[in-house]
């Protein structure tokens, strides 16, 4: 166990300088090519260069998701951006009634493999089931830490870091959808609305 600073009222870019320095190698960063992304993408591209990243390929993304992509690695030449393979094997196509929850929590497995630490996107304003997250915490699930630098950012912040840096973002964010994941599982919506739309569910199980 490590002797664990409060991270609380430091930035995002002195909580992500503190993961790079602590955990070096041993840190990974999800990245949905979402908006959060674009900021922590920029900020890593400036403290640790050659930082690694990944992304999760359900094989049902919005083509939109796969174009960000392709911007994100020539905006950000020196960040390693891996692809985790979550596809479905049966080849039968993913759906709304067949999740891709269990396939993305097994790919998320295989991206954190050997980690210490990942960084997330996640901000407190999401939702309910974000509320309480902290800068740094303990994921005890997956025996890791997991980094939050945005956890206190507002919509109104991010977007502010986009435009003084004019970084590229997701384009269905200009059309509705403050969330982005799967195609089939993902509606325009505030908040985390627009994902399972109609449904309970308001988390694919990365961060539960």
């Amino acid at each position: 166990m490590i002797d664990v600073p409060d991270l609380e009222a430091a930035s995002a870019q002195d909580v992500l300088a503190y993961a790079v320095d602590r955990f070096g190698a041993g840190l990974r960063t999800a990245c949905s090519f979402q908006k959060e992304e674009s900021v922590l993408a920029h900020m890593l591209a400036e403290i640790a260069p050659g930082a690694r990243l990944f992304t999760i390929d359900t094989g049902v993304l919005f083509p939109e998701t796969e174009a960000t992509g392709a911007q994100f690695r020539a905006r950000f030449p020196t960040l390693v951006i891996d692809t985790v393979d979550a596809r479905d094997p049966t080849g039968a196509g993913w759906t709304r009634e067949r999740c891709c929850g269990g396939a993305k929590v097994a790919a998320l497995a295989t991206a954190l493999s050997g980690a210490e630490a990942w960084v997330t996107g996640i901000r407190r304003e999401q939702g309910p089931t974000r509320a309480g997250a902290r800068k740094l915490e303990r994921d005890t699930a997956r025996g890791l830490w997991k980094v939050n630098p945005l956890a206190d950012w507002t919509d109104r912040d991010v977007w502010a870091y986009i435009a003084a840096h004019e970084l590229p973002y997701h384009p269905l964010h200009d059309h509705g959808y403050e969330s982005i994941g799967c195609a089939p599982c993902t509606l325009p919506g505030s908040g985390r609305e627009g994902r399972w739309s109609g449904e309970e569910k308001t988390e694919c199980g990365l961060h539960l």
